[in-house]
């Protein structure tokens, strides 16, 4: 779908209802964007806190990939700054062992919708396995492997893990991450926020 501004593709992708007869707490598409945003943040899907509250990374996860950005949370939820568009863009309800993958529908028709509109963005944000096999080619096979060669993408793109409380482990099993990444990347979103 092509629309002929953001504001009309936003309202559009707000009122989606395409996946209405699977999502278990009903259609809410979560979604922040300005045509001045400088930084894409493409995560996977609200949690029950974000589908609730309809503020994107509005739960513990928000709060850690805050701390990476190096963002205050008012920074962080000023649509000129930061677009925020998951890759379902509404919760997908509980599965045995978390949320359930993010509905496969929305980033074929709303993606390339939004992001044409997006010119200003300079860094894109790819927050999981699913953005991850979405949006890169000729990637590794896991996670890990990804986000261990994220010089392959910077720096106008990086590959990150989720920031849930549920990857502490994962985490701490890889402090590179955190030791070269996450600085590599908040220096590229800060200079991309300010310059």
């Amino acid at each position: 779908m092509l629309f002929d501004d953001l504001d009309t593709a936003l309202a559009a992708a707000r009122s989606c209802r395409l996946c209405q007869r699977w999502l278990p707490e009903g259609p809410r598409p979560v979604i922040q964007a300005s045509a001045n945003a400088r930084v894409l943040i493409i995560g996977q899907a609200p949690g029950r806190r974000v589908h609730e509250s309809g503020l994107p990374f509005n739960d513990p996860s928000g709060d850690r990939l805050r701390e990476w950005l190096g963002v205050t949370r008012e920074q962080f939820y000023q649509p000129d700054l930061f677009a925020i568009m998951p890759m379902g863009f509404c919760y997908p309800g509980k599965g045995k062992s978390g949320d359930l993958p993010p509905a496969r529908i929305c980033a074929p028709v709303w993606h390339q919708a939004i992001k044409t509109h997006l010119s200003r963005v300079s860094v894109t944000l790819l927050i999981g396995q699913y953005a991850q096999q979405y949006y890169l080619a000729n990637k590794p096979k896991t996670l890990t492997e990804t986000v261990k060669h994220w010089q392959k993408w910077a720096p106008r793109t990086f590959a990150l893990p989720h920031p849930s409380p549920r990857n502490t482990l994962w985490l701490r099993r890889n402090p590179w991450f955190e030791e070269q990444v996450v600085p590599a990347m908040r220096d590229h979103v800060q200079q991309a926020l300010y310059d």
